[in-house]
């Protein structure tokens, strides 16, 4: 299957029968590299182990102008997640998108393999090639020796036809949070966040009734057993990460889970990692419906037309969310 990644490029799902190119290309892009210690193993491929791993796990050859000019092997190693090996790309082709046109379409085989996310061992001798990673919100999550291990979990959606859905997800969310997780809630009024934030508290087992922190900016809820407190804010009357920092939410967060509706580009200084959960109303056409935000907070929510299907995406950012199988949970 090839998939067109930009005017120049397409991408091949490789199977056994493009060995002989994949191994071309990761001779010409680990061969120019720098002697490392302990050294590459690259160039000991032959086209039995290529022929062996593509049969096994399968990979990505790309093309430009028709000439093979990236590689990856796929590979296997952590559960629920694609492993990526030789990541290669022809140094007579770099500046082409080559790279990145390999990570898209590996992400993209992760999710429709029904995978979690995806990992890669980088060297710390190559910063460059570490940085490429990261600025792809990869995050590191080992190191071992030279080797640091990368991964990134995939982000998801899925449709909330009812409220009832709404809070059901908040409940297998919450399975997911421990003390000191950050959730930020986007959308515009009437999309759900405090019902989804209803079960995120009763996933968790906090005492009182969740409902909109506007007025008093916070609440925290004590949990009725050992787990952790819900904080809940909404950050739609402040002006900016400033004042949310006069708050001093940041006091409380390593001890509870901290929910911060209308927290975007605020709340994250919060924490290194958070997950980013945005509601959204589409129509059956797949357009998003207009979100109310007028002047005036206290305005009362626009009722969701029967054609609207509310739809929340799930974005983890982050460290601590490189590793966790979150499609697998919220998705089944």
């Amino acid at each position: 299957m090839s998939r067109p990644a930009g005017p120049e490029l397409s991408v091949v799902e490789a199977g056994p029968d493009w060995a002989a190119d994949v191994l071309a290309v990761v001779r010409r892009a680990f061969g120019p590299r720098p002697a490392l210690e302990p050294p590459s193993t690259a160039l000991d491929e032959s086209i039995g182990s290529v022929r062996a791993a593509l049969a096994a796990d399968g990979g990505l050859l790309v093309l430009r102008h028709d000439l093979p000019v990236g590689a990856v092997l796929f590979g296997q190693g952590v559960p629920g997640r694609l492993g990526l090996r030789r990541v290669s790309v022809d140094p007579a082709h770099q500046g082409h998108g080559v790279a990145s046109a390999l990570v898209g379409v590996a992400e993209d085989v992760a999710e429709a393999r029904g995978l979690d996310g995806v990992w890669l061992w980088a060297r710390e001798e190559l910063p460059d090639t570490v940085e490429f990673w990261l600025r792809r919100g990869y995050d590191e999550v080992e190191r071992t020796g030279p080797w640091i291990r990368l991964a990134k979990t995939l982000w998801l959606a899925r449709a909330l036809p009812t409220a009832d859905d709404t809070r059901a997800f908040g409940r297998r969310l919450a399975a997911e949070l421990t003390a000191g997780d950050l959730v930020v809630l986007t959308g515009g009024l009437g999309t759900g966040k405090t019902t989804l934030t209803q079960g995120i508290g009763a996933g968790l087992g906090v005492r009182g009734d969740v409902t909109s922190p506007t007025f008093v900016i916070s609440r925290l809820h004590p949990s009725l057993s050992d787990g952790p407190e819900l904080l809940h804010a909404d950050a739609y009357r402040l002006g900016g990460g400033a004042e949310l920092d006069d708050l001093d939410l940041d006091t409380s967060v390593p001890d509870a889970v901290t929910v911060v509706e209308w927290g975007e580009q605020m709340a994250e200084r919060l924490s290194e990692s958070w997950l980013e959960v945005r509601l959204e109303l589409f129509d059956e056409g797949g357009q998003a419906a207009l979100a109310a935000t007028g002047p005036d907070r206290d305005d009362p929510p626009p009722v969701a037309d029967s054609r609207e299907v509310r739809v929340v995406s799930v974005r983890p950012r982050g460290p601590r969310w490189a590793t966790v199988r979150l499609r697998s949970s919220l998705l089944g």
